[in-house]
Order: structure tokens, then C-alpha cells, then sequence
């Protein structure tokens, strides 16, 4: 832990991040001061602005869930599987770039990009049968979209990557969420929790209706962001094992970074909330990315209860896309990747610039956040990116 601040505000904070930038800060005094907190605010070190709450922010509350504090992308996180395959088996780019493109071929990618036919998943029916009320985030069309969304990557930071670990070995690796259906789920329970709005932190009593509505339909976005990754990591298994023959897959983890959860804390049966965090029990395997041109980490947790046994979710931002699209230039883009395998940098649809806002130099150092959260995570495996899909 970098530093803790006392007796300013309701509760104390605890930070990883050594220096938080004013937006986020004022938006960590606001959890501070926030009626519905629990013992302290844990800040990771990946921490930058949010909506409401900072990305890379852990709270606990007693009786209350706060959507905003899980965040539009409800179960959004992270995939991985290792496999014994030798990086040496991959013929140069050209073999990089053929297994790119077979996943873009069977797996939409981009903002809005979907199957053209609905995905059978057995908890779509469940959701249905075991829900009495229709919520009324629930139309015909949200619905009919998180049919066709289901084993899609979406667009911003999501991503697809072939990975190599420090025995040359092949790691395949993904990043999304729960698609619009999260999204909407967010957006319906916010706006009921508006009457008691602080600072975007409107919240619902866990005992009320609507809190007990929302954690349900949390749950079930949960679920749904489970088994996207679980069916895009399934294609490029099958992608894998058509270009190489006796593969085997080894080790193979799939978690959430924004959720809400009921865990026991200093005593307490409480509703721990990561937004942007991922839970870092004793000897839970965990996953930490880069960008799309530096390394990522698979870790164990260390069970550290000052974070509410949270970690990192990433490197976290250093510069907003917009901003990033209108400082970085595209030679300086282009060298921060490397030797990376990537599809070449867009531009803006609604201006002449280009879409900076994944580049490595907009985010944070991730040798530096690794470092700055030892107390709450072993790294267990450095990665580095051979080739990426950006959503």
C-alpha cells in the first residue's frame, strides 16, 4: 500500500496508487464521505476516472447495492488458457496474422457487430422460467440483441490476444463483458436509484424490491458475460487445434472485474463491489493485462484484507481516448507496438483523427503497478503479446 488518509473524511482510504489525478480523487472523497460505506475505500493501482466511482475502485456496504459502482459493463473481465504449444510453431507473422484472422471470421468484433442468428444458451430459458415479474429493462429487442451478442468481443478495450510465456509457450487470452444486455440492466436499476443520488452513487436497499431485482439481474448479466468469454475462448481453441496438431490446454481461468458480490470482511457479511478490480483471495488465480503492445501477468492472490482482497484489473489509463487521439501522433503508436501482430490504427469517425485511445502509451506502466501491489498478488506467469484483436 502507497498511503492511507485518515480523519478528513467518514471513513478512511487506502491506496495503491501512489498519485491519483484530481477527477478520481474527488470521486474517492465522495466514497470517503458516502453514508452506505463500510470500513474503508480500497484504491487499486490501476486507478483512473470513472462514472461515479474510479475504475479500479473496491467499496463494501452493509445493506446497500450501488450500480454505478459495478458499472454498465456488468461481469466485464478476463480469460485465459495455456496451452503447450511452442511459440516457435508459429511461422512468423504471416502464421500469427492466419489464426487472426480465422477468429475474426467466426467471433463479430467491434462496437455493434453481432451473430446473424441467435446463440443457444440454456440460461436464457432459465432466466425466464425463474423470473415471475418482467423487469422493465426487458424489451423484445434488448432481448433479441442479447441473443445475437452472445460470444461476441464488442468494441473499446476488449480484446483477443495469442500470447507467449517466458518458456515460449502459446497463451491464448480475451477481454469482455456482459454487451448491451449489462448495460441496459445498469442503466434501468441507476435510474431507479436516482431518489438517492450522491455524486452519481445513487443506491438500493438490498432488502427492497428493486435491490433484490437488481442483484438478481446482476447475477444473470454475471452468467451471460461467463459464457461470452467461455464460447469466443471456444472458437479459438477449435482454431488452435485445426492449425496444430495434439494440443493441449492447460490451466484455463475466467473472472469478472465488475461485480458485485456478498463476502464476510472484518466480521461482516457484506456487499463487496469491484469496479474495475478483480478479486485476489489467498491462492485465486488471477489475470492482469497490459495493453495491446505490453506484457500481462497471471497471479495468485495473497488474501490481503485491506484491498477487501482485490487486485488490479489491468494497467489502467493514463490519458482518456479522446485525449490520447488528439496528443499521440502515429509514429509514436506504431513503435510502441513492436513487433506485434495488430490491425493498423483507425480513424475517428467523426473527425480526421485517429484512434489513439488503445495505444500503449495511453495507459499506465504495468511493471509499475505490478510492483505497487506485491502485498496483494504473487505474478505467476509474465506474458508477452504476439498478436491482437481490438475490438
Amino acid at each position: 500500500m502507497y498511503w492511507e488518509k485518515k480523519g478528513q473524511t467518514r471513513l478512511p482510504i487506502k491506496s495503491w496508487c501512489k498519485n491519483i489525478e484530481n477527477s478520481a480523487m474527488k470521486q474517492t472523497l465522495n466514497l470517503a464521505n458516502h453514508s452506505e460505506m463500510f470500513m474503508h475505500i480500497a484504491i487499486m493501482p490501476d486507478c483512473h476516472t470513472g462514472y461515479g466511482m474510479p475504475i479500479g475502485g473496491v467499496i463494501a456496504c452493509e445493506n446497500s447495492i450501488i450500480p454505478n459502482a459495478v458499472g454498465v459493463d456488468i461481469g466485464c473481465g478476463m480469460g485465459a488458457v495455456e496451452t503447450d504449444i511452442p511459440s516457435s510453431r508459429l511461422s512468423g507473422k504471416e502464421s500469427i496474422r492466419e489464426i487472426l484472422n480465422a477468429v475474426k471470421e467466426q467471433v463479430p468484433v467491434g462496437e455493434g457487430k453481432s451473430h446473424d442468428r441467435n446463440q443457444l444458451w440454456p440460461g436464457f430459458e432459465r432466466y425466464l422460467s425463474e423470473t415471475k415479474k418482467k423487469p422493465g429493462w426487458l424489451t423484445e429487442r434488448v432481448w433479441k440483441l442479447a441473443e445475437l451478442n452472445l460470444g461476441t468481443l464488442g468494441g473499446g478495450n476488449h480484446f483477443i490476444e495469442i500470447q507467449s510465456d517466458e518458456e515460449s509457450n502459446i497463451w491464448l487470452m480475451l477481454h469482455s463483458g456482459s454487451r448491451n444486455l449489462g448495460y441496459k440492466i445498469a442503466e434501468f436499476y441507476n435510474n431507479i436509484a436516482r431518489g438517492n443520488e450522491k455524486d452519481g452513487l445513487a443506491f438500493l436497499s438490498v432488502e427492497s424490491e428493486e435491490g433484490k431485482e437488481y442483484i438478481r439481474d446482476m447475477n444473470f448479466a454475471l452468467e451471460y458475460a461467463l459464457e461470452n468469454r467461455r464460447k469466443m475462448m471456444s472458437v479459438f481453441k477449435d482454431i488452435i487445434s485445426r492449425k496444430f496438431s495434439s494440443v493441449n490446454y492447460k490451466q484455463e481461468i475466467n473472472i469478472h472485474h465488475n461485480y458485485a458480490s456478498r463476502e464476510k470482511h472484518f466480521g461482516k457479511d457484506v456487499w463487496i463491489h469491484r469496479k474495475g478490480a478483480t478479486s485476489a483471495k489467498k491462492d485465486e488465480m488471477g489475470i492482469i493485462p497490459g495493453s495491446m503492445g505490453t506484457p500481462s501477468y497471471i497471479v495468485k492472490g495473497l488474501g490481503n484484507t485491506d484491498s477487501f482482497m482485490s487486485c488490479s484489473h489491468g494497467a489502467g489509463r493514463v490519458m482518456s481516448r479522446t485525449r490520447a487521439s488528439k496528443e499521440l501522433t502515429l509514429e509514436k503508436c506504431n513503435q510502441a507496438m513492436g513487433n506485434v501482430v495488430y490491425d493498423r490504427w483507425h480513424r475517428k469517425k467523426k473527425s480526421n483523427l485517429y484512434d489513439f485511445g488503445e495505444s500503449p502509451l495511453a495507459y499506465k506502466d504495468i511493471e509499475t503497478v505490478i510492483k505497487s501491489e506485491l502485498d496483494l498478488i504473487t505474478p505467476v506467469v509474465k506474458l508477452r503479446p504476439l498478436g491482437v484483436i481490438k475490438g
